[in-house]
């Protein structure tokens, strides 16, 4: 018997479902449509949640954010949860992760003490002494921040500085006490994404992108013939911050670039947060009570800085493309390509200006919760395909269980979705869950996907959302009140109780005579 297959998870940040230059002549990707030509594109793939945590931890426990506990940003995910990581490390695999984790806040507080927050995020001592075992991964490397973030330290920090940049802080943002020197200005009037001069001046050299792919690599060349590995490589871009090194800042014309936009009177049937966003200074109520709600603010916000900002975004996924195409290249090297199957996706997608939205926030339309999702495994899984069946990333944990031969246990919420991937069944989901939860109460809401249909409730409240995904692909028309649709809402509201029933599940076996 060969050894067990291996497991390569690429993920990035933040990215929108239409940017992979095989479907999109405006980017350039090569490297992942080389993964398209001799692989599977799936077109209906979404997360089941379109915040980081609870993303990110869904994609190694194989559960809804409402299962695992890390509901939001500022929930830690317990780390005595089971992971995949574990799993596959009992059944001998080893297990790597480098990137961006973000299991834990940035912020440490009594029963919830987190690693990845200050100050420990930059007591390089302590980082130089801790690669793991965490989540059940053997061997770990982080870097937290996006672009210019603050909260930079751990491992890429300690690579910044034997790799000649001792005075890396200098061009990031100034942590409290700290001065910066070259990091670029803020822009104030805006959000946290907007910066004036969107050229970084830290060279490409330094850059996180590198520092990724180069470590994912050295863990490749770490590893031994006879012993399958899982890797995650989990890149940190295209989240915003939109500021880039050249070359790749000045890749794309911000004037070739075409973002989305408002159509007029579209929000007039949407839940009263949507149109709120359309204002100078809108008054969320309660919203952001205790904690701050993502996107919950003006989206206002000037066509021809949505442009600039829109190449920076290119710019990021094209570098981020050039160290895929390493990485691809190592396991060739190295004799691992046919072996290893490989999966390119995203935590959650983006806004860029669709629906007069930017960045995230509770908004659940397709651009915010469809994901790229590219499978790559010569002889299982079909060549320059595509498919439409739905998936979710709740479904990796279970997948690569079954692709290493392992039980699936029963409190994963994911399908297994090998028989998709193979080209033996068109599809295995019934339906797809979204949820999204940033304070105790509200925004709170939870989405049911099928096939044809989209509903959204809201806790607590009588408004909510319903598109026909199939009629109206760009969601303009929400049905959620309109006289001859309530036959159809409460059909779906039906089919999504049922749902969730079906997808509920149980740690423990039940004995008799308890």
């Amino acid at each position: 018997m060969g050894k067990k297959p291996n497991i390569l998870l690429i993920t990035s940040d933040q990215q929108h479902h239409d940017t992979i230059g095989k479907f999109n002549s405006k980017i350039q990707t090569p490297s992942l449509d080389r993964l398209c030509n001799e692989g599977m594109n799936f077109t209906r793939a979404y997360c089941p949640s379109p915040v980081c945590t609870p993303s990110r931890a869904s994609i190694i426990t194989g559960q809804y954010p409402s299962s695992h506990g890390a509901w939001t940003i500022g929930v830690k995910l317990e780390e005595t949860v089971e992971t995949i990581g574990e799993l596959l490390y009992k059944n001998g695999y080893s297990t790597g992760l480098i990137g961006k984790a973000h299991f834990q806040p940035l912020t440490s507080v009594p029963g919830q003490e987190s690693i990845e927050g200050q100050p420990t995020l930059r007591d390089l001592e302590f980082w130089k002494n801790f690669k793991g075992p965490w989540y059940g991964f053997e061997h770990i490397e982080l870097a937290r921040n996006h672009a210019d973030e603050s909260h930079v330290g751990q491992h890429y920090a300690i690579w910044m500085e034997q790799n000649g940049l001792s005075d890396w802080k200098e061009y990031f943002q100034p942590v409290p006490g700290e001065t910066s020197k070259y990091a670029p200005a803020i822009a104030r009037e805006y959000d946290y994404w907007a910066r004036p001069d969107r050229v970084w001046q830290l060279d490409e050299k330094h850059h996180y992108t590198n520092w990724t792919a180069e470590r994912s690599i050295e863990f490749l060349d770490q590893q031994k013939d006879d012993k399958p590995f899982f890797l995650w490589t989990s890149f940190q871009d295209p989240h915003p911050p939109y500021v880039l090194s050249d070359p790749w800042a000045s890749m794309y014309n911000p004037s070739d670039m075409s973002p989305g936009t408002l159509k007029e009177g579209e929000h007039d049937l949407n839940p009263p947060h949507f149109g709120k966003t359309q204002t100078t200074n809108p008054d969320f109520d309660n919203w952001h009570s205790p904690f701050n709600a993502h996107g919950c603010m003006s989206h206002l916000y000037p066509m021809e800085e949505l442009k600039k900002d829109m190449a920076i975004y290119y710019g990021m996924i094209s570098f981020m493309d050039k160290n895929i195409g390493k990485i691809i290249n190592k396991l060739d090297q190295i004799g691992e390509l046919d072996n290893t199957i490989i999966i390119f996706t995203t935590d959650h997608g983006h806004f860029i200006g669709q629906h007069g939205l930017i960045a995230k926030g509770p908004f659940h339309y397709e651009d915010m919760l469809r994901l790229p999702f590219i499978v790559r495994w010569p002889g299982k899984v079909p060549q320059n395909t595509s498919s439409s069946s739905l998936l979710s990333l709740v479904d990796l944990a279970p997948t690569f269980l079954k692709v290493a031969g392992i039980d699936i246990p029963t409190q994963m919420q994911g399908v297994d979705q090998t028989d998709v991937f193979y080209g033996n069944e068109e599809s295995i989901r019934s339906h797809i869950f979204v949820e999204n939860r940033h304070n105790p109460k509200m925004p709170h809401l939870k989405t049911y996907i099928n096939d044809n249909y989209k509903i959204s409730i809201y806790r607590e409240a009588n408004y909510g959302e319903l598109f026909d995904l199939e009629n109206d692909p760009n969601e303009y028309n929400n049905l959620w009140d309109n006289t001859n649709a309530q036959t159809l809402k409460k059909e779906l509201l039906f089919k999504f109780a049922q749902a969730t029933l079906k997808d509920e599940t149980s740690k423990m076996k039940r004995v008799s005579g308890a």
